[in-house]
């Protein structure tokens, strides 16, 4: 385990067993699709200047068309077969996380008066997820594979039989809390906001002077779903974290409104976006200034976004922050209130690392968590060796294509 910013499972040196998982689901769900759907569901890449590149690296939260096919294009045995390929690349508790978080399309659909559309034969769908694979699973090469749809981004990339990359990967809940019968609650991403929320309320005098970046919340999360993150990054509008414009005017108008709404809740002006802006130099109070007990409850949040992945990942993940000049060099940042209920966001950042989490909209009971390394997401340190994000002088151009937007990938 290196001490340098490198985390071995995120380099490719791990996840032997979960890239032999990963393979063998992959197949065993390509070999049950018929050709209109392996239309859909196959893709060639991933490798530099392959024009399947510019889709792999596309990736929303939104409900949006993620690319892919989705498991009501597929019939019940292959859903089997998908969601165990989703399984693969998940613990136990990541894959219950993402299938509540499903499932909670039918709450918000009775939340939201069954009216939300977006244009299709029904808006909020907990079987409108989309899984392509890029390459030809297995232990030789190069493949990756994408999940995605509202709420849920899983991207996954295998080098010669180990895991090289599994961000970005993003989680969401709206909403973020659902009541039982018998008072009971759901709260797939409880435990990330409330272990912050624990580490923020720690902190006093300059600590808490240092980590508080502003008292209001932004009304999502600042990196958005950009494929590079970039020194001087603000948060989208959002209706830019959709596959290209919505044509038809009353669903653009709806988004529209929603962030106009959200933009006067905080009432966030340019000079805010900028406190709040991702620059080399992670904002708030940094690792080392933290007490021992508070520094656990860092490793412990961490661990929040970490363990979603399998354990034999996610113990290299848990290894890398045991060592106190990785966890010295991260930055914790906070903005809203502390106020449980009320709308707040945080952040941490490190060389390898950058966690975002947002509870703003729906009155602060709409989540957005998001878990990226800056350097190896979609494991282009692996496929470009002198790809550096964070690190790239400024006005040089990646040396990745941009996404495009617009129609069905």
């Amino acid at each position: 385990m290196r001490s340098d910013g490198g985390v071995t499972a995120a380099r490719g040196d791990g996840g032997m067993a979960t890239a032999l998982e990963m393979a063998r689901c992959a197949s065993a769900w390509l070999d049950s699709l018929r050709e209109e759907q392996r239309a859909l569901a196959v893709s060639t890449g991933p490798a530099p200047g392959d024009p399947a590149e510019d889709d792999r690296l596309t990736w929303f939260f939104t409900p949006t068309d993620h690319g892919g096919l989705t498991l009501h294009e597929q019939s019940p045995r292959q859903q089997s077969l998908a969601m165990q390929l989703v399984s693969s690349a998940l613990s136990l508790e990541g894959f219950a996380s993402v299938s509540a978080i499903m499932g909670l399309e039918n709450v918000l659909d009775r939340l939201e008066s069954w009216r939300v559309d977006w244009g299709r034969e029904r808006g909020r769908d907990p079987q409108l997820y989309y899984l392509r694979v890029f390459g030809r699973p297995g232990q030789e090469g190069t493949w990756a594979w994408r999940f995605g749809g509202h709420h849920v981004s899983l991207n996954v990339l295998v080098v010669d039989g180990r895991v090289a990359s599994m961000t970005p990967n993003f989680l969401g809940a709206d909403p973020a809390e659902t009541s039982f019968v018998g008072g009971e609650v759901l709260r797939p991403l409880g435990a990330s906001e409330d272990l912050a929320r624990e580490l923020f309320s720690s902190l006093s005098g300059a600590g808490r002077r240092q980590a508080l970046l502003l008292d209001r919340a932004p009304a999502d999360i600042v990196a958005g779903n950009r494929t590079f993150i970039d020194d001087g990054d603000v948060m989208p509008r959002m209706d830019a974290v959709w596959r290209g414009p919505l044509d038809e005017p009353r669903l653009a108008g709806y988004i529209a409104a929603i962030h106009e709404r959200e933009e006067d809740r905080s009432g966030y002006t340019a000079e805010d976006y900028a406190v709040l802006s991702l620059t080399r130099t992670p904002k708030g109070i940094i690792g080392a200034d933290l007490s021992p007990d508070q520094r656990t409850l860092l490793q412990r949040l961490i661990a929040t976004y970490t363990h979603r992945v399998p354990r034999e990942i996610a113990e290299e993940y848990d290894a890398f922050y045991r060592v106190s000049a990785n966890l010295d060099s991260l930055g914790f940042a906070w903005a809203g209130s502390s106020a449980v209920g009320a709308p707040h966001y945080y952040r941490v950042q490190g060389p390898r690392i950058l966690i975002e989490y947002d509870n703003t909209q729906r009155l602060g009971n709409h989540c957005h968590a998001v878990w990226r390394d800056p350097v190896a997401d979609f494991g282009l340190d692996v496929l470009y060796a002198h790809v550096s994000v964070f690190h790239r002088p400024a006005g040089d151009v990646a040396p990745w294509p941009v996404p495009a937007s617009g129609g069905r990938a």
